[in-house]
C-alpha cells in the first residue's frame, strides 16, 4: 500500500536518511524500530508528509506522493498520530471526534456547530470513541481524561479521519503497564480492518504485535524481517539492539 524508495534526507551537514527503501503492505501491522537517533522519526515524517526529502520518491497505493503536505496526504486516506498528543483540551471527546471528521475537515471549524445538532455525526463519533475504550466518556473535556485515555483518544481522532492506513508515532510513551496492555488491545482489533505501521521504543509490545519490523540505524535499513527472524538475526544479537530484540 506505501512503498518508499532510496530517501534521503540531511540537515545541514548531518545526513539522516540515506538511502531507505521500505514497503508496507496492505493488511498488515508493520513496524519501524531503532535507537534514539536512528533516523526513524524523519523517516515516519517523511513517510506522513511533514518533512520533504531531498531524494527519493514515496508512493501510496500507486500514486507519487512525495513531498505532498501532511492534509493533502490525509486526504488521500493516510492518517497519523503523534509522540507529542495533539487534542484539545478544552472541547470533551466527543467534539474532539466530530473535528476529526471528513466533513468539518473539507469544510470549516464553524461546521462544528451544525454536528454538535446533527444526531448521526455524534452517533459516529460515539462509534469511533466506543472503538478506542472510551464508551462513556463522550461528554468528558479532553483535559481531563487520564493520560491513557488522551493516548486513546488521539487514535481515536486518526480513526475518525477514515483513513484506509493508520501510522502510530510512539503510541506507548509514557504508559505504563496496565495502559500498554490496553492499548495493545485497541491496535490488535484496529488491524482488523485498517494497515498500520507503528513506530516503537517498547519491542516487546512492537514484537508481539507486528507482521514484519524495520529496523533503522545510522540512516539506513539495516535489517527487516518477522519478529521471529530478527530475534535469530547474529549480527542484531551482537549489536547494541540486541537487548532490546
Amino acid at each position: 500500500m506505501l512503498e518508499a524508495h532510496g530517501l534521503h534526507k540531511r540537515f545541514g551537514d548531518h545526513v539522516v536518511l540515506e538511502d531507505i527503501s521500505l514497503a508496507f503492505p496492505a493488511g498488515r501491522l508493520s513496524g519501524i524500530m531503532g535507537p534514539n537517533g536512528a533516523g526513524k522519526t524523519t523517516c515516519f515524517n517523511v513517510l506522513t508528509g511533514g518533512v520533504r526529502p531531498d531524494r527519493g520518491r514515496v508512493v501510496f497505493d500507486g500514486e507519487d506522493i512525495t513531498g505532498f503536505p501532511p492534509h493533502a496526504v490525509a486526504r488521500r486516506g493516510l492518517a497519523r498520530s503523534f509522540q507529542l498528543m495533539n487534542l484539545f483540551d478544552e472541547y470533551s471527546a466527543l467534539e474532539n471526534v466530530l473535528l476529526a471528521a471528513p466533513a468539518v475537515r473539507a469544510r470549516s471549524f464553524d461546521m462544528l456547530r451544525d454536528l454538535r445538532r446533527d444526531a448521526d455525526a455524534q452517533d459516529r463519533a460515539a462509534t469511533v470513541l466506543g472503538r478506542v475504550g472510551l464508551r462513556g466518556k463522550e461528554r468528558v473535556p479532553a483535559g481531563r481524561l487520564s493520560y491513557g485515555d488522551r493516548r486513546a483518544l488521539e487514535i481515536g481522532l486518526a480513526v475518525a479521519a477514515e483513513p484506509r492506513m493508520l501510522f502510530l508515532d510512539e503510541p506507548t510513551s509514557g504508559l505504563g503497564g496496565e495502559g500498554t496492555a490496553r492499548l495493545a488491545e485497541l491496535v490488535q482489533e484496529l488491524r482488523r480492518v485498517l494497515t498500520i505501521v507503528v513506530i516503537e521504543h517498547d519491542m516487546a509490545f512492537l514484537f508481539r504485535l507486528a507482521d514484519r519490523i524495520s529496523v533503522i540505524h545510522w540512516g539506513q535499513v539495516i535489517a527487516e524481517g518477522t519478529p521471529d527472524a530478527l530475534r535469530a538475526d547474529p549480527w542484531l544479537a551482537r549489536s547494541g539492539l540486541g537487548a532490546a530484540v
